[in-house]
């Protein structure tokens, strides 16, 4: 395809030398991050015979999975489809364990597929991009990095696998450099152990991964103070062992399921709904969303009616439903209220899923503080301070989120044409044609970027379609003799116009969600995920590239 990949499609020097494998400086394609994207990117432009590198800021593979490491941390997605579809003989022979796949787990899994399809020799750990320049002149991407392995590398093509869940917020309180104890933030947990036997502990934040970390905390610590200030909708996983008859029919059945998974909404096989929540009587819907609510599902209990998404009322009923359950299981009804969730409609903040979060509060060392009620004002030596007592702590756990969607994106300094900074042109809010290129960067990728669906979605099958789609780009350009593709501006208004439009016909928009970067002080508030449905968008896509790439303007 270039100068660069006359010889071999990977790096020709050995893999066990690291300062041979460091040498080369000039591919086809630098991709930046070795998780689930950059994994399967790196298989795909190998399979097209182009040189390529990946470059990763961790030590080894996993992405999310990698840095996401806090005790407690699970997929919302259940194992069978939280998968890569590319290799029939790895679905039939890796074995899952749990219902829902835990972070080493899916870790583990990762790893291997580094080690089965011999991927690691074309990674670069502990090299961090910390700047990518377009050279209009040359048609190339210079990339400038940092690390074990820093330098300057030159590609044709920029890749970005960064991840929608990447950069760690800290919280927007003082302080925190005062605190005697030990802290943690859930984003960037240590890989040795944390002992937090018999001490006092901390936990800032009841989104996902506080949801998800605190009754395992709570395991071992003498007392946890949880300090709420938004509480979040979370259904029960149900977890446990894997079924062997399910794993059997989803093995005999994988190619269709599959199938399902693409053309669905969240990218998980299960029917449409299609009846109202309001057009049933009100037995009848309690009885159904307890059938639903018994899956442990967050998609069985979202796609219950199919209008929990669009319309007040059959929203009401429905976070009504899963209010009473959180009443049910918390003994204290003070404590109960306050975990209930009021401020926005359920679903419009992807709901969190637990195991035995909400019993963890009927525990006597466990202590819930309303940060409504008493707001958090600082962390000091001790603890920390709210506006009616300290807290005294041993460790503080920071489970504050994440600069979502764009926080790793933007975070790389890339400029375009004529050095325009890609931080610049997102100033008011990103914007994107497919979510997978922007005007005035040729040559560019995104994958999961802003303006697609991601992380309103199984992230698996929404990666494995914008590596495939960016896949076929790379083949076409190669066949056609086309040296840049970069998407039109006038395509990527109407587009970045429609996600924003779709967006503000459900109830999305009445959730102050790190959807929309609310949780960012500063950060524009725009949504910035396709609400359309995947299948609805493989269909946009496919038809763009049957259109030769419509919207899109080619060069030679």
């Amino acid at each position: 395809m270039s100068e660069t990949s006359t010889a071999t499609p990977t790096d020709p020097t050995d893999p066990t030398d690291p300062t041979a494998r460091t040498a080369r400086t000039t591919y086809d394609v630098v991709v930046v991050g070795a998780g689930f994207s950059g994994l399967y990117m790196l298989h795909r432009l190998r399979g097209l015979g182009l040189s390529a590198v990946v470059l990763e800021t961790g030590e080894d593979v996993g992405g999310t999975w990698y840095w996401n490491r806090y005790p407690g941390a699970r997929c919302d997605v259940e194992s069978m489809h939280y998968s890569y579809s590319f290799d029939p003989e790895l679905e039939q022979e890796w074995e899952w364990t749990e219902k829902y796949p835990s972070q080493p787990e899916i870790h583990a899994y990762l790893r291997h597929v580094a080690e089965r399809h011999d991927l690691r020799r074309d990674i670069r750990f502990r090299t961090t991009v910390t700047g990518a320049r377009f050279d209009e002149a040359a048609g190339r991407w210079r990339v400038s990095t940092e690390g074990e392995t820093g330098g300057e590398l030159e590609a044709r093509f920029l890749v970005t696998a960064v991840g929608c869940l990447s950069t760690p917020k800290q919280p927007e309180v003082p302080g925190l450099e005062t605190f005697r104890g030990e802290w943690y933030h859930t984003g960037a947990w240590p890989e040795e152990h944390v002992d937090f036997s018999g001490k006092r502990v901390g936990v800032i934040g009841t989104g996902s991964s506080g949801i998800q970390l605190v009754p395992e905390v709570a395991r071992d610590a003498a007392s946890v103070t949880v300090f709420q200030r938004t509480p979040n909708f979370s259904v029960p996983t149900r977890n446990g062992p894997i079924d062997p008859d399910l794993v059997a029919h989803v093995r005999e059945n994988y190619p269709q399921i599959r199938q399902e998974a693409r053309r669905s909404g969240f990218g998980v096989p299960l029917p449409p709904p299609e009846r109202s929540a309001l057009e049933v009587s009100a037995e009848e819907r309690e009885r159904y969303l307890h059938e639903q609510w018994s899956k442990g599902s967050v998609t069985a209990v979202l796609t219950s009616y199919n209008d929990l998404l669009v319309d007040a009322d059959a929203n009401h009923v429905a976070a009504e439903f899963v209010r009473d359950r959180i009443r049910e299981v918390v003994d204290d009804p003070e404590v109960a209220e306050v975990l209930c969730p009021r401020d926005f409609p359920f679903g419009t903040k992807r709901p969190c899923m637990d195991t035995g979060y909400y019993e963890t509060f009927n525990e006597d060392h466990v202590r819930l503080v309303d940060l409504r009620r008493t707001p958090l004002e600082s962390v000091t030596p001790a603890g920390v301070r709210t506006s009616d007592e300290e807290h005294e702590l041993d460790a503080l756990v920071l489970a504050t989120g994440f600069d979502a969607m764009t926080g790793a994106l933007l975070g790389m300094d890339i400029r375009g044409r004529d050095g325009q900074r890609l931080a610049d042109k997102c100033r008011d809010g990103p914007t994107s044609y497919l979510g997978l290129a922007m005007a005035g960067f040729p040559n560019l990728f995104t994958i999961t970027g802003p303006g697609s669906p991601s992380v309103l979605s199984n992230m698996a099958v929404a990666i494995e379609q914008h590596v495939e789609w960016i896949a076929a780009a790379l083949e076409h350009l190669e066949s056609t003799g086309t040296a840049l593709i970069e998407a039109d501006p006038a395509s990527e208004a109407e587009w970045t116009d429609h996600v924003r439009e779709s967006a503000a016909g459900t109830l999305h928009m009445e959730a102050n969600s790190w959807y929309l970067g609310a949780n960012v002080p500063g950060k524009p508030r725009v949504f910035m995920v396709y609400v359309g449905g995947v299948g609805v968008y493989q269909d946009v896509c496919d038809e763009v590239a049957a259109a030769g790439y419509k919207g899109f303007e080619l060069s030679a």
